[in-house]
């Protein structure tokens, strides 16, 4: 006899995802999934809550991944060069500028400088605030875009 409950259905607890993850490849998206899903218990559990801590649209979302964009190039006396990214060193300076264009984005205001908690009115220096650090900002030669 075979019960199939959907509460206590394999497909639907989190363990049971990761130890099917695990039979294949693990995508980013399913790897998030089981953290938010595991998250999500240790709260409730030490808070004795139940229900869902994050909005159902949570997702990952890929940073470096440039659709239709092909790679800059310039040809100068006979000789083709092409300009390549490497996304490893990229990808601090994409963060920085994601997290500060949030609430552009959200349209919760219009410009990055507008939120006031925002550390790009820190690093803009229209305000001497202490939310960035200016040393690992030069070290990761983080700017804005």
């Amino acid at each position: 006899m075979v019960i199939n409950n959907s509460r206590h259905d394999s497909k639907s607890h989190p363990k049971s995802r990761a130890r099917n993850a695990s039979q294949k490849q693990m995508t980013l998206n399913t790897s998030i999934g089981i953290m938010l899903a595991s998250y999500t218990r240790a709260i409730n559990k030490q808070r004795n809550w139940s229900g869902s801590l994050f909005r159902s649209e949570t997702k990952a979302a890929c940073l470096t991944e440039v659709k239709g964009i092909t790679p800059a190039w310039i040809t100068s006396m006979g000789i083709t060069q092409i300009t390549i990214h490497d996304p490893d060193l990229d990808y601090p300076n994409i963060c920085f500028n994601y997290i500060l264009d949030n609430p552009v984005k959200d349209k919760l205001v219009s410009r990055q400088e507008e939120w006031e908690f925002s550390s790009s009115v820190d690093f803009l220096g229209i305000r001497n605030g202490g939310l960035i650090n200016r040393s690992r900002i030069n070290e990761f030669g983080l700017r804005l875009l």
